[in-house]
């Protein structure tokens, strides 16, 4: 089992920039896929970026163009640059590892994200 921890969410204008960052608590080097989620209020969680150890990528069309994940296997952390935020960007996100027919861990305590003008 792996223990995570999000941070760098916070309050921003609609247009503003947040990055976050989950640190994992052992290596992350042998995951496949790890994703970033966010589940807003009433909504269920969904996936809204993946990155693989095979350098794939895939985004929501929802965040398309405006986020960007990476990942650092050294050290062993996994982050979401948000650029553009829009107000439906308001959620809590999450990481996770993906196992294509769900999350592989216990989810962490995620990172509120709010974009209000």
């Amino acid at each position: 089992q792996v223990q995570l921890v999000e941070s760098g969410g916070g309050l921003v204008q609609p247009g503003g920039s947040l990055t976050l960052s989950c640190a994992a608590s052992r290596s992350i080097s042998s995951i496949y896929a790890i994703g970033w989620y966010r589940q807003a209020p009433g909504k269920e969680r969904e996936l809204v970026a993946r990155t693989t150890t095979a350098g794939n990528i895939n985004y929501a069309d929802s965040v398309k163009d405006r986020f960007t994940i990476s990942r650092d296997n050294a050290k062993r952390t996994v982050y979401l640059q948000m650029n553009s935020l829009k107000f439906e960007d308001t959620a809590v996100y999450y990481c996770n590892a993906d196992t294509g027919a769900g999350p592989l861990w216990d989810w962490g305590q995620g990172t509120q994200v709010t974009v209000s003008s």
